[in-house]
Order: structure tokens, then sequence, then C-alpha cells
């Protein structure tokens, strides 16, 4: 995810406003927010789920649609989702 603009995840009024929230989810395994040491405008959301439909009522949250749909989003140079599976 690289960022440009006013949707600054790094902004400590942006990411907790989401992370928080996020981390108390019910449902919500791992939430975590890095930066790169290259690049300050590239980040990576690492978060899990106990499954489909806890991530689904995450994407709907009155959080997640205020702050990420809203705020960040629209802001981004790109942005990449990826789905995985643990194995180990």
């Amino acid at each position: 995810m690289e960022n440009q603009g006013n949707g600054d995840i790094s902004n400590p009024e942006v990411a907790p406003g989401t992370g928080g929230k996020t981390q108390n989810e019910i449902g919500n395994i791992f939430y975590a927010i890095y930066q790169s040491e290259n690049d300050p405008n590239e980040f990576i959301l690492h978060e899990r789920y106990t499954d489909e439909r806890a991530a689904e009522t995450h994407r709907n949250s009155e959080h997640y649609q205020k702050i990420v749909a809203r705020e960040i989003i629209p802001h981004l140079e790109a942005r990449e989702v990826m789905l995985v599976k643990k194995l180990m």
C-alpha cells in the first residue's frame, strides 16, 4: 500500500482510530501496521481474522468505512490485498 496525500496512515489521528477498534473486534486475531524503512509513504497492514465472515464484518464496520474507505483508500497510489493461508 503506497500512500500519497492527506489520508496519512502514519498520522497518529488516523491509524489508531481504526487500529484500536479493529483489534477489539470479535474475530480479529492480529493487526499490525508496518512502514517501509526505505520509503516513508509505503505501508503494509497485516490483519488476521478467524474466518471470512469476521473479515467481512470488519470491512463493513463504521470505523473501517469512515477512516479506511473514506480517508485512506482515496489517497493511495497503489493498493494490493492478498488473501493467504497459514501453512505451518
